[in-house]
């Protein structure tokens, strides 16, 4: 695990988020960020700035959301010996590309169901209801029909290793998107590392918002094909050319 710890001072929480201490600094200033003051010392709880920094990806422009995954596909080569994580990540029958759910309490509970089926899973139950609690606090649907369920902070314990879920239901599901409009694509992130999953969770958006991906996952005829885009598709985002650091 990247960090066994709940706690973190301004250095450890600008490496984490991959920013500078002069970026934490500022965010604390506008009280941008969680924080508490312990007599002249900034402390950050982790499970705070995981919902903070998840939230904070999925509400990025497409060029600060660039930005960042460059930025976390640096961090990441420490544990990672290839940029590529599809490949590893699409488990084996978790994906469904024709999912029966109706409804939001009925897809999550199906997507868990996939995530069953891996044999990564340790306990369903708890995963169904920690999913709950975090679309309650605001929907992980996004503009443009899709959606990247996750948990509010990482529990290493819930999986053996760290896998996402693909789901397309027969009908769209209205998910709570910003657009109001339903979603129709759903990739649920089950991750043991705290890092991979901010970086799944910012590549998963980038291929939605810089590739074709979604219509071609709406328009893939079986799981194979469905499997076959998004690796292209992580394909040609690493392919694309790099911004000047």
């Amino acid at each position: 695990m990247f960090m066994l710890f709940r706690l973190f001072n301004v250095e450890a929480v600008a490496d984490y988020l991959n920013l500078t201490p002069a970026d934490i600094e500022q965010r604390v200033k506008d009280r941008e960020i969680p924080f508490e003051r312990r007599g002249s010392r900034l402390v950050f709880r982790k499970g705070e700035i995981d919902e903070w920094a998840s939230r904070r990806i999925l509400g990025f422009s497409t060029d600060r959301l660039a930005a960042y995954h460059e930025k976390s596909t640096r961090h990441i080569r420490k544990i990672l010996p290839h940029e590529t994580i599809l490949p590893e990540m699409l488990a084996t029958g978790a994906m469904d590309s024709a999912m029966t759910s109706k409804t939001k309490a009925s897809v999550l509970r199906d997507l868990v169901a996939l995530a069953e089926k891996t044999g990564q899973l340790n306990d369903p139950k708890t995963l169904v209801d920690s999913l709950e609690a975090r679309e309650a606090l605001c929907s992980t649907a996004m503009p443009g029909g899709f959606a990247l369920p996750h948990l509010r902070t990482q529990e290493p314990y819930l999986f053996e290793t760290s896998f996402i879920v693909v789901g397309r239901p027969i009908q769209p599901i209205h998910f709570g998107a910003p657009d109001g409009e339903p979603t129709q694509l759903f990739f649920l992130i089950c991750c043991q590392d705290d890092r991979l999953h901010l970086h799944t969770l910012a590549r998963l958006c980038l291929l939605a918002t810089k590739t074709k991906l979604l219509d071609q996952l709406r328009a893939a005829a079986d799981v194979q094909a469905m499997r076959d885009a998004l690796i292209a598709a992580e394909q040609e985002i690493l392919a694309a050319p790099k911004r000047v650091a």
